[in-house]
């Protein structure tokens, strides 16, 4: 006989799970899974299922599995599913064009650094990880065409991302109405009780539900978590609009990104991105709406906080200190990179692009364009200009990227 499981009650439970949450679908039917589990000692599936289209993760990503880990802390199983196979495939989520599809090494390659980046915030020990090339890939036509016989066309339809590109004439692959089963299917071969995502997977989730009733299961619980605004107050948080907060980030760099934040994202960054207790967030609402409190000073320990938990305890307060020694007291920073030329000279955009401070020739020239990028304290404004490595020089590019040249 297993040990018994110490769950908080039902109302204990539903309180510290609605944390947050857009929607649980039904609501009731997530109330009775959970006294059944109570009753029978016997813990929820909870499933998160991840496409690894890209290997890095951000705070936008850290929302919904944050929630999985509070499931976790529950006493449920935690179930990560890496969608290897469905990566493959390209979640139509969101698009108005077909998704060029990964291969099988991309996929697996990414859902490594993925996992890897998870672990900040689930217990590994107690997360159950899987991957849906374990089932998809082992599904003959024969198989395929019987799930497909289970949901219908105008069903898919229904969906707003399929809606709009089929009234605009933008096409529709029949591998991208395959993905939403697909996804479903994954919910079958697991047996999940409860489904996360974001409010953007809202259809992806609920065709789970009808699937699992036509294999004569009880259908998952849905629930979705909000899509976290990125650093510009703008676009949901993404890497392609250079809003993000990475997981990976230096603590230099995730306290200077935080404090970019709108301070009318401060609530729900601390809401949605960490572990304060609601008594705590009352509290912090009610200084948010008093006029005699700087939300500055609210936003610094917000970032504090976050680059404690991801980095470990004082880190936070070592970025604020480096944050506040260039940044208020105009200092270089102590402990700066260092290149060492191969050449006599190199031009400015190249020379960026080597020591990887941008991604692109282009995204290099803009930022000189902007005025973002100095040699010795002085602002470059010729993106043409070379720099010779006759002395050492401080080069600084963005507000936050420093490094020491030196003599060739």
């Amino acid at each position: 006989m297993s040990d018994k499981i110490l769950f908080p009650s039902v109302n204990e439970q539903m309180d510290f799970i609605k944390r947050g949450t857009s929607e649980i679908i039904p609501e009731e039917e997530l109330a009775k899974k959970l006294e059944k589990s109570l009753k029978e000692n016997k813990p929820l599936n909870i499933k998160l299922g991840c496409d690894p289209t890209r290997p890095d993760l951000h705070l936008g990503h850290s929302v919904v599995l944050r929630k999985l880990a509070q499931f976790q802390k529950l006493g449920h199983q935690a179930i990560l599913l890496i969608g290897d196979f469905t990566g493959m495939i390209g979640d139509p989520t969101g698009r108005n064009s077909t998704r060029p599809p990964l291969t099988f090494e991309q996929s697996r390659e990414n859902a490594k650094s993925y996992v890897e980046q998870a672990s900040k915030i689930l217990d590994n020990e107690k997360t159950k990880l899987v991957y849906n090339s374990d089932w998809l890939g082992k599904m003959s036509f024969e198989d395929v065409i019987k799930l497909a016989s289970r949901y219908t066309v105008a069903r898919m339809l229904e969906r707003d991302d399929f809606t709009k590109r089929y009234k605009g004439g933008v096409p529709i692959s029949m591998h991208e109405i395959l993905y939403p089963l697909a996804q479903a299917y994954d919910s079958v071969a697991i047996e999940a009780d409860v489904e996360l995502g974001g409010t953007d997977q809202k259809f992806n989730l609920l065709v789970g539900r009808d699937i699992q009733r036509e294999y004569g299961m009880e259908p998952q619980v849905i629930l979705t978590m909000p899509i976290l605004v990125g650093t510009d107050g703008v676009e949901k948080m993404s890497k392609s609009y250079d809003n993000y907060i990475g997981l990976d980030d230096a603590p230099n760099d995730m306290f200077g990104k935080t404090l970019s934040i709108p301070d009318n994202l401060i609530y729900t960054y601390y809401e949605l991105a960490t572990d304060i207790t609601n008594e705590e967030l009352a509290s912090l609402k009610s200084n948010l709406e008093n006029d005699s409190v700087n939300p500055r000073n609210i936003k610094r320990d917000l970032a504090r906080k976050l680059v404690d938990m991801y980095h470990g305890e004082g880190k936070g307060l070592e970025a604020q200190e480096a944050f506040d020694k260039i940044f208020i007291k105009k200092d270089i920073p102590d402990d700066i990179p260092e290149y060492t030329p191969t050449l006599e000279e190199i031009g400015l955009l190249d020379l960026i692009v080597e020591i990887k401070f941008s991604l692109s020739k282009g995204e290099a020239r803009r930022l000189v364009q902007q005025g973002g990028v100095t040699l010795d304290s002085e602002k470059i404004t010729d993106f043409k200009s070379v720099v010779k490595f006759d002395s050492e020089k401080i080069l600084k590019v963005g507000k936050r990227k420093f490094i020491k040249l030196l003599v060739k």
